[in-house]
Parts: C-alpha cells; structure tokens; sequence
C-alpha cells in the first residue's frame, strides 16, 4: 500500500491547523469559481435571449405590429444589463478585480505554507477515511487494492 503521492503530502513544517486553513482558503476559492461560472452563465444566458428579442421583432413586423417590434428593437435589444454594462463587461471586471485578488491570495499563501501543495487537507482526509486495501479505496491511481 502507498502513501498519498508527494504533490499532496504535508511539509513537515506545516500543523494540522494550518492545513486546515489553507484548505478552508481552497474551499473558498471553490466557491469563488462556481459564482464565476454563474457570472459565465449569466453572460451567455443574456447574449442569448437578446438574439431571440431580435427574432421576436421581426415576427412582430411580420404579424403586423410594426410599433411594438420597434418598441422591442429601441428599449430592449443591446439593452445595458447594469449602467453603462454589458455581460461581458462584468465578467471582465469580475475576472481583473475580485476574482483575480482571491485566486493569488489563495496561491501566495499555499506556497507559502504548504510549498505550493495543493489539496493537502483533503489528501489527509481521504487517508482517513479511506478503506485500506478495499477496491475502490486505493491512495493512489496505480495501486492496486487487490480485492476482486
């Protein structure tokens, strides 16, 4: 049986504790990239429906109400989701701002503290509660538990 691979072994100078909170910083990154791939969602789920104002204009025209489909074209279409913004522009800022600032702050302190392991808390979670030699349980992707 085989230790978790070194790229997820505590440094000997790092205690339980700042395992832990260098983990806890890994969870809240994890958290960061889901609302950025909202903020991603957003900005497709946006575009879209603004193409499909555009085509219900035009059936507009088509149907004989020409005032509304002006209407739609003028005050809805290419429309600013937030003053003076885009989608894209959000994501952008969202990306070179915030986003930016947790990720690096959250790299710098695992190298730091951890010699830039990542996932070392969980590493040692899964040793614990792991099976040892059951399939399926096996430290590593080359260890073979041998239990059919």
């Amino acid at each position: 049986m085989q230790p978790p691979d070194e790229t997820h072994q505590r440094p000997p100078q790092a205690s339980d504790r700042t395992v832990e909170a260098v983990g806890k910083l890994g969870e809240a990154r994890e958290w960061i990239e889901r609302a950025r791939g909202r903020l991603y969602d957003v900005h497709q789920l946006v575009g879209r429906a603004d193409f499909l104002f555009e085509d219900a204009a035009d059936l507009l025209e088509e149907s004989g109400n020409g005032e509304l489909a002006r209407f739609v074209r003028s005050d809805v279409i290419g429309c600013n989701v937030l003053p003076g913004r885009w989608t894209f522009q959000i994501v952008e800022e969202f990306d070179d701002g915030y986003y930016r600032t947790v990720t690096e702050a959250e790299r710098r302190i695992r190298e730091e503290l951890l010699d830039g392991k990542r996932h070392v808390y969980e590493a040692e979670l899964k040793e614990r509660r792991r099976t040892k030699g059951q399939r399926g349980h096996e430290a590593r992707p080359d260890e073979d538990a041998g239990t059919p």
